[in-house]
């Protein structure tokens, strides 16, 4: 995790930190380090210090100065948990490349993963080297629980000593059981959550069907996921992979909490590894006249096409309605779709051209799988408008963001009007949608893990590789600062903080922002 911070030795995930260094990354000094050398997340963001006072004098003297110093807020407490819930579910993963976002070659070079869960780790690593970090849970704002549960469901499959038995095989029973175990341990060795009943708390859960099998003692705190079920039309699992049906779960472990409450949770990107071409060919500002399908959707379609997944509950059945009416290569009866129209791509076939093919799209599917897909981020990196189709299931960052500037949202019973529907929109709005995008599609993006490797690299080994360098030339809010703005945005507008007699910390910001 953060390569050790340079301060111990990376034992494929797990860091054996040297002498005064401390924490799952070694990031935590011990009190006898010097503040010249606390590392940049401990660093306050200002220090007001009297005119005729030396600051570099008195630090190295350890004499008292007179100082006001300043914190970025929201201030995040990372739990320190053992080791069983976050490193040692990395050090022991039996593929190298599951739940990360990257692993290493024999000279220490990056090699970036296509995991879709490496979300959690980028998002965890920002967490741990932010100024917005800190050591003192007493002036905390939100409270960070890192329970790797990417990693924990990849090892249900393969770990004989987990006792899957124990949980009718459910990987999403025993996922619920070991952040029951967080939960305990927390709630047993430290103050903080009953001070709030867990609201002020911070749970990741990245698989399939996102904090569906959350336990019902942590329901109050706020959930990250890359699925925003809100159950309003499937109150159900709708995984077609059994051992990750949450259904099996009984009712006094999981309660009845929905899988998503927008009311609290929020919805993030999944990873996406950083592309050097994406940037120099700048797909996300593609002109509309220069986008020649009209919809695009690559993808696995069902048990109708070769190599499809043979369950009907697969994708909730929308994948292949989709494909019953717009299919565009033949299907195992030799067939195309019902309405199949040139223009309208709806594939199962991979393509070596899938990022051409976004691009020159102005419409792309964002269609469920085992619960969510990446396809909303492929749409919005490519420029692409995002057509949703999945009642019910909220998107990325959906519930802060206004979703009707830039995408499409299609009933699933509508499906047989898709191309009437996106004929139907003007070109003004489209060039309008297609702007919007352009300005937000870098909050899809983890830059901000992206370059805390790329300093890594640079300093450590003298790298400057490509995709660090055309990356560096980002500077838009990215995924982890959305997070951060989020947060900061939830300090004044929570209800439940606005009810406490004390009412939200002053954090300096302006009145205009309090609404």
């Amino acid at each position: 995790i953060n390569q050790c911070s340079g301060n111990g030795v990376c034992r494929s995930g797990f860091c054996q930190c040297k002498e005064g260094w401390y924490g799952v990354d070694c990031s935590v000094p011990s009190k006898d380090l010097s503040p010249l050398n606390w590392p940049s997340w401990m660093r306050p963001a200002s220090i007001d210090v009297p005119d005729d006072s030396s600051l570099s004098e008195h630090i190295s003297q350890r004499q008292a100065i007179k100082a006001r110093i300043r914190r970025k807020h929201p201030l995040i407490y990372i739990y320190d948990l053992p080791s069983e819930f976050n490193s040692h579910l990395l050090e022991g993963r039996h593929w190298k490349y599951e739940c990360v976002n990257r692993v290493y070659n024999n000279i220490n070079a990056t090699s970036w993963t296509e995991q879709l869960y490496g979300s959690e780790i980028a998002l965890y690593e920002s967490l741990l080297a932010s100024p917005h970090r800190t050591n003192n849970g007493d002036e905390a704002d939100f409270f960070y629980v890192p329970v790797l549960g990417a990693c924990l469901i990849t090892r249900a499959d393969d770990a004989p000593h987990l006792n899957m038995q124990k949980f009718m095989f459910s990987r999403s029973y025993f996922n619920l059981d070991v952040h029951k175990r967080a939960y305990l341990h927390i709630l047993q060795s430290y103050p903080y959550w009953n001070r709030t009943a867990g609201r002020d708390h911070i749970w990741f859960f990245p698989w399939d069907e996102g904090a569906c099998y959350a336990p019902k003692e942590i329901w109050n705190s706020m959930m990250l996921v890359h699925w925003g079920n809100t159950n309003k039309k499937y109150n159900y699992s709708t995984t077609a992979y059994s051992p990750d049906n949450w259904d099996i779960i009984p009712l006094e472990e999981r309660g009845s909490h929905p899988c998503f409450d927008p009311e609290k949770d929020l919805v993030l990107p999944a990873w996406k590894a950083p592309d050097p071409s994406l940037i120099s060919a700048r797909y996300w500002e593609r002109p509309r006249n220069e986008r020649t399908t009209l919809f695009y959707f690559n993808g696995n379609l069902g048990d109708a096409y070769e190599n499809g997944r043979p369950e009907s509950s697969y994708s909730m059945g929308i994948r292949q309605r989709l494909a019953e009416e717009f299919g565009s290569i033949p299907n195992k009866e030799g067939k195309l779709g019902r309405q199949a129209t040139p223009g309208v791509v709806v594939t199962s076939l991979r393509s070596p051209y899938y990022a051409e093919e976004l691009a020159n799209s102005k419409f792309c599917g964002v269609l469920p799988g085992d619960g969510w897909s990446g396809r909303m981020e492929d749409s919005i990196l490519h420029g692409c408008i995002p057509v949703i189709i999945q009642d019910g299931v909220q998107l990325l960052y959906e519930s802060v963001l206004n979703y009707e500037s830039f995408a499409v949202r299609i009933a699933e019973e509508d499906i047989p009007q898709l191309v009437q529907i996106l004929k139907g929109f003007k070109e003004l709005e489209l060039d309008f949608k297609m702007a919007n995008i352009q300005r937000i599609w870098q909050r899809f993006l983890y830059q901000n893990s992206i370059m805390l490797e790329a300093h890594r690299q640079q300093s450590w080994h003298g790298f400057n590789e490509l995709w660090a360098k055309q990356f560096a030339t980002l500077f838009e809010d990215d995924a982890f600062s959305t997070f951060i703005q989020v947060l900061h945005y939830k300090l004044y507008n929570d209800d439940w903080r606005l009810d406490m007699k004390s009412g939200p910390k002053s954090l300096g910001l302006p009145e205009q922002c309090k609404g």
